[in-house]
């Protein structure tokens, strides 16, 4: 229990901090007008993969696999990211003691018997394949970096398993699609024009599961690069 309170703790703390981070766009993207704005500058010039971790508050901490395509810039400075990341992990433990007792419950309102000891779910394996659009702001600053921050929309297609769950209600529960939201921020440094190493953080929001992930990657770019990219 004290793990999901810190976890929410952590959640809550990142949020607020995006937000803050997120609000402070560069001068010179509020000085843009709407028309500079246009799905005609999109192209795909890119692509990043990258290797993260997880903090979540309702399953075990797990390591992260992503893959994210650079589409450029809708407009100055703002960049569209779309992505796939995957990751698996197990339900924590307060969550199979919880479904564990509803069962009890309801085998009893039913008019059934409960084992003796209650019943024993065992291990409930999870998995998310996460599909995104990231939007952010991009901005170069010291040190010969780039830092965005915005936020994200995403489609999460959630499976569950275990050996006890298998073909029951409990499996059918834990596989959904889901719609999530998100807040990230993040660092690049280019090594060169076309290569740079990345590093960021994203708040995670969605039905019955919110986590925290850190992650860090590569990104190679052959399309062309807009201003201020070039080193």
């Amino acid at each position: 229990m004290m793990r999901c309170v810190n976890g929410m703790k952590m959640v809550i703390a990142v949020t607020v901090a995006g937000v803050l981070v997120t609000s402070a766009v560069p001068r010179e993207g509020q000085a843009q007008e709407l028309a500079d704005y246009d799905y005609e500058n999109l192209s795909f010039r890119g692509i990043s993969f990258d290797v993260g971790y997880l903090y979540a508050d309702k399953v075990e901490d797990t390591r992260t696999l992503g893959v994210r395509f650079d589409l450029g810039f809708l407009g100055p400075g703002f960049r569209l990211m779309p992505g796939v990341t995957y990751w698996e992990s197990t339900l924590a433990q307060t969550e199979v003691d919880e479904f564990e007792t509803r069962l009890g419950e309801l085998t009893e309102d039913q008019g059934g018997t409960v084992p003796p000891g209650g019943f024993d779910l065992g291990v409930i394996d999870r998995s998310d394949v996460v599909l995104s659009l990231d939007g952010h702001y991009v901005w170069a600053v010291p040190l010969n970096l780039f830092f965005s921050a915005g936020v994200g929309l995403s489609a999460h297609f959630l499976n569950g398993s275990g050996v006890a769950i298998d073909d029951t209600f409990i499996e059918d529960l834990l596989d959904s699609v889901s719609a999530g939201f998100n807040l990230h921020a993040g660092l690049e440094f280019p090594i060169t024009d076309r290569v740079r190493i990345s590093a960021g953080s994203k708040v995670e929001a969605l039905g019955d599961l919110n986590y925290v992930e850190f992650r860090g990657g590569l990104s190679f770019i052959w399309g062309g690069l807009a201003q201020e990219e070039d080193r």
